[in-house]
């Protein structure tokens, strides 16, 4: 008995796989009353090793990107969670990150390398340095919305 090999078979690739949101990645609402609270009662202090992992960045910059010396970091570690100003920042890093990841299509290489570069559209400054404020945080949500739209900037 002679058996046939149809060669119209292929071998089963599986599809992309669907990313995860950033928000997933750290264990953290991406919105609402729950991030609110978290918020108010301030990021523990473990979340900015397992932002510096999940945005590829060194801790170091994204301490001066919220806006804490070094020796306010120390005494966050030692008191185990940042304040209110200090979370609200780091989830609006997170919300930069998360536009610039859907800019570069899920790559997180090429958005914390964008994040650490000098751009035209923001005044020659890098994103990650206009962490401070809302007003430059919603400047560079803004860039980033008008250049995945392909607007001239």
């Amino acid at each position: 008995m002679e058996v046939k090999v149809l060669s119209s078979i292929k071998e089963y690739q599986p599809g992309p796989q669907i990313p995860q949101s950033i928000w997933m990645t750290l264990g953290l609402p991406s919105r609402g009353a729950m991030l609110h609270d978290v918020v108010r009662e301030g990021l523990p202090f473990k979340f900015l090793e397992r932002i510096a992992s999940a945005l590829q960045m060194q801790r170091g910059d994204i301490s001066k990107a919220i806006c804490v010396s070094p020796t306010t970091m120390a005494r966050r570690a030692k008191a185990g969670r940042f304040n209110t100003i200090e979370s609200d920042r780091f989830v609006a890093l997170i919300a930069v990150f998360e536009n610039a990841l859907t800019l570069f299509e899920d790559d997180v290489a090429a958005a914390t390398e964008w994040m650490a570069t000098p751009v035209r559209g923001l005044g020659s400054k890098r994103p990650l340095d206009m962490m401070r404020t809302r007003v430059e945080t919603e400047a560079v949500i803004d860039l980033i919305g008008r250049l995945d739209r392909t607007v001239l900037v």
